[in-house]
Protein backbone atom coordinates (compact mmCIF):
# COMPACT_ATOMS: atom_id res chain seq x y z
CA UNK A 1 0.00 0.00 0.00
CA UNK A 2 1.33 3.83 -0.73
CA UNK A 3 0.20 6.64 0.68
CA UNK A 4 0.44 9.51 -1.33
CA UNK A 5 -0.24 13.12 -1.88
CA UNK A 6 0.02 15.65 -5.00
CA UNK A 7 2.06 18.76 -5.05
CA UNK A 8 3.47 21.34 -6.10
CA UNK A 9 7.87 21.70 -5.64
CA UNK A 10 9.09 24.63 -4.63
CA UNK A 11 12.34 26.60 -6.17
CA UNK A 12 15.49 25.74 -4.17
CA UNK A 13 16.08 29.60 -3.91
CA UNK A 14 12.40 29.67 -2.58
CA UNK A 15 12.61 27.05 -0.03
CA UNK A 16 16.08 28.53 1.08
CA UNK A 17 14.19 31.96 1.68
CA UNK A 18 11.67 30.53 3.35
CA UNK A 19 13.46 28.10 5.67
CA UNK A 20 15.33 31.09 6.71
CA UNK A 21 12.34 32.86 8.61
CA UNK A 22 11.33 29.40 10.39
CA UNK A 23 13.05 29.80 13.93
CA UNK A 24 12.17 31.16 17.80
CA UNK A 25 9.22 29.30 18.69
CA UNK A 26 9.88 26.46 21.58
CA UNK A 27 7.70 22.97 21.16
CA UNK A 28 7.53 23.45 17.24
CA UNK A 29 8.65 21.30 14.92
CA UNK A 30 9.97 22.73 11.94
CA UNK A 31 9.36 21.53 8.40
CA UNK A 32 12.75 20.27 7.05
CA UNK A 33 13.84 22.29 4.04
CA UNK A 34 14.02 19.85 1.71
CA UNK A 35 10.38 18.98 2.48
CA UNK A 36 8.49 22.01 1.71
CA UNK A 37 5.94 21.73 -0.90
CA UNK A 38 2.16 22.89 -1.53
CA UNK A 39 -0.18 19.97 -1.33
CA UNK A 40 -2.91 20.04 -3.69
CA UNK A 41 -4.61 16.73 -2.52
CA UNK A 42 -3.79 14.47 0.33
CA UNK A 43 -4.83 10.77 -1.38
CA UNK A 44 -4.13 8.46 1.83
CA UNK A 45 -3.11 4.88 0.94
CA UNK A 46 -3.85 2.76 -1.96
CA UNK A 47 -3.55 -0.58 -3.26
CA UNK A 48 -1.32 -1.51 -6.25
CA UNK A 49 -4.06 -1.54 -8.85
CA UNK A 50 -5.26 2.11 -7.45
CA UNK A 51 -1.77 3.66 -7.44
CA UNK A 52 -1.35 3.02 -11.36
CA UNK A 53 -4.93 3.99 -12.12
CA UNK A 54 -3.91 7.48 -10.10
CA UNK A 55 -0.16 7.60 -11.81
CA UNK A 56 -1.96 7.40 -15.45
CA UNK A 57 -5.22 8.96 -15.03
CA UNK A 58 -2.90 12.92 -13.93
CA UNK A 59 -1.47 12.68 -17.45
CA UNK A 60 -4.72 13.95 -18.37
CA UNK A 61 -4.45 16.77 -16.91
CA UNK A 62 -4.29 20.00 -19.14
CA UNK A 63 -2.95 23.69 -18.30
CA UNK A 64 -0.74 26.19 -19.04
CA UNK A 65 1.81 27.11 -16.90
CA UNK A 66 1.66 30.14 -14.33
CA UNK A 67 3.55 32.08 -12.22
CA UNK A 68 3.56 32.18 -8.11
CA UNK A 69 4.88 33.39 -5.62
CA UNK A 70 4.66 32.81 -1.24
CA UNK A 71 3.14 35.20 0.69
CA UNK A 72 1.92 35.88 3.78
CA UNK A 73 1.29 33.67 7.08
CA UNK A 74 -0.88 32.33 9.44
CA UNK A 75 -1.97 29.35 11.51
CA UNK A 76 -4.90 26.52 11.50
CA UNK A 77 -7.26 26.02 13.06
CA UNK A 78 -8.03 29.78 12.89
CA UNK A 79 -9.17 31.59 16.07
CA UNK A 80 -8.28 28.18 18.23
CA UNK A 81 -4.93 27.38 19.62
CA UNK A 82 -2.63 26.87 16.32
CA UNK A 83 -1.31 23.62 16.01
CA UNK A 84 0.31 24.35 12.29
CA UNK A 85 2.14 27.27 11.04
CA UNK A 86 1.76 28.12 6.91
CA UNK A 87 2.59 30.37 4.46
CA UNK A 88 0.40 31.07 1.91
CA UNK A 89 0.57 31.98 -1.89
CA UNK A 90 -0.44 34.23 -4.59
CA UNK A 91 -2.64 34.72 -7.00
CA UNK A 92 -4.35 31.83 -5.91
CA UNK A 93 -6.96 31.02 -9.00
CA UNK A 94 -4.54 29.30 -11.28
CA UNK A 95 -3.25 27.25 -8.17
CA UNK A 96 -7.21 26.29 -7.30
CA UNK A 97 -7.87 25.90 -11.04
CA UNK A 98 -4.77 23.36 -11.12
CA UNK A 99 -6.55 21.49 -7.93
CA UNK A 100 -9.93 21.41 -8.97
CA UNK A 101 -8.44 19.81 -12.00
CA UNK A 102 -6.86 17.05 -10.10
CA UNK A 103 -9.82 16.68 -7.52
CA UNK A 104 -11.92 16.06 -10.83
CA UNK A 105 -9.91 13.23 -12.25
CA UNK A 106 -9.50 11.41 -8.65
CA UNK A 107 -13.25 11.71 -8.10
CA UNK A 108 -13.88 10.12 -11.59
CA UNK A 109 -11.64 7.32 -11.25
CA UNK A 110 -13.12 6.23 -7.62
CA UNK A 111 -11.13 8.14 -5.38
CA UNK A 112 -13.40 9.95 -2.51
CA UNK A 113 -14.28 13.91 -2.70
CA UNK A 114 -11.60 16.00 -0.61
CA UNK A 115 -14.65 17.26 1.94
CA UNK A 116 -12.22 19.82 3.19
CA UNK A 117 -12.30 23.46 1.91
CA UNK A 118 -9.36 24.29 -0.64
CA UNK A 119 -6.69 26.04 0.86
CA UNK A 120 -3.24 26.92 -0.65
CA UNK A 121 -0.93 27.33 1.81
CA UNK A 122 2.57 25.41 2.33
CA UNK A 123 2.87 24.19 5.92
CA UNK A 124 5.91 25.29 7.78
CA UNK A 125 5.73 23.83 11.24
CA UNK A 126 3.80 21.73 13.44
CA UNK A 127 3.17 23.13 17.28
CA UNK A 128 2.96 21.65 20.55
CA UNK A 129 1.11 24.16 22.62
CA UNK A 130 3.85 27.20 22.49
CA UNK A 131 2.95 30.21 24.45
CA UNK A 132 0.37 31.91 22.59
CA UNK A 133 1.85 35.44 22.73
CA UNK A 134 5.11 33.72 21.35
CA UNK A 135 3.29 32.55 18.41
CA UNK A 136 1.13 35.87 17.78
CA UNK A 137 4.92 37.90 17.44
CA UNK A 138 5.93 35.20 15.49
CA UNK A 139 3.28 36.14 12.60
CA UNK A 140 3.48 39.50 13.45
CA UNK A 141 7.57 39.89 13.18
CA UNK A 142 7.15 37.81 9.70
CA UNK A 143 3.83 39.10 8.10
CA UNK A 144 5.50 40.80 5.34
CA UNK A 145 6.69 37.48 4.29
CA UNK A 146 7.17 37.37 0.43
CA UNK A 147 9.27 35.31 -2.26
CA UNK A 148 9.71 36.12 -5.53
CA UNK A 149 7.56 34.90 -7.90
CA UNK A 150 8.46 31.31 -9.36
CA UNK A 151 6.95 29.57 -12.49
CA UNK A 152 4.82 26.63 -12.28
CA UNK A 153 5.49 23.81 -14.86
CA UNK A 154 4.25 20.99 -13.36
CA UNK A 155 3.38 19.14 -10.44
CA UNK A 156 4.32 15.53 -8.74
CA UNK A 157 2.62 12.53 -7.30
CA UNK A 158 4.21 11.71 -4.24
CA UNK A 159 4.27 8.89 -2.11
CA UNK A 160 5.25 9.05 1.84
CA UNK A 161 6.26 6.86 4.05
CA UNK A 162 5.66 7.81 7.75
CA UNK A 163 8.74 7.36 10.60
CA UNK A 164 9.59 7.84 14.21
CA UNK A 165 11.76 10.82 12.77
CA UNK A 166 9.02 12.15 10.36
CA UNK A 167 7.51 11.81 6.73
CA UNK A 168 10.15 10.53 4.01
CA UNK A 169 8.61 11.65 0.95
CA UNK A 170 9.55 10.50 -2.39
CA UNK A 171 8.59 11.25 -6.10
CA UNK A 172 6.63 8.91 -8.33
CA UNK A 173 5.82 10.62 -10.87
CA UNK A 174 6.43 14.47 -11.94
CA UNK A 175 3.75 16.00 -14.68
CA UNK A 176 4.32 18.30 -16.73
CA UNK A 177 1.45 21.47 -17.45
CA UNK A 178 1.67 21.65 -20.93
CA UNK A 179 -0.95 24.76 -23.54
CA UNK A 180 -4.18 23.25 -22.91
Amino acid sequence: MKRLFVSIDLPDAVKRDLYAICYGLVRTKWVEEEQLHLTLRFIGGVDGSVFIDIKDSLENIRMNPFQLRLKGLGHFPPKKNPRVLWVGVEPQDSVTMLRNRIESILVKIGLEPERRKFSPHITIARLNDPPINKVARFLEERCLFSSTAFPVSGFCLYSSILTPKGAIHKVEVRYHLTVS
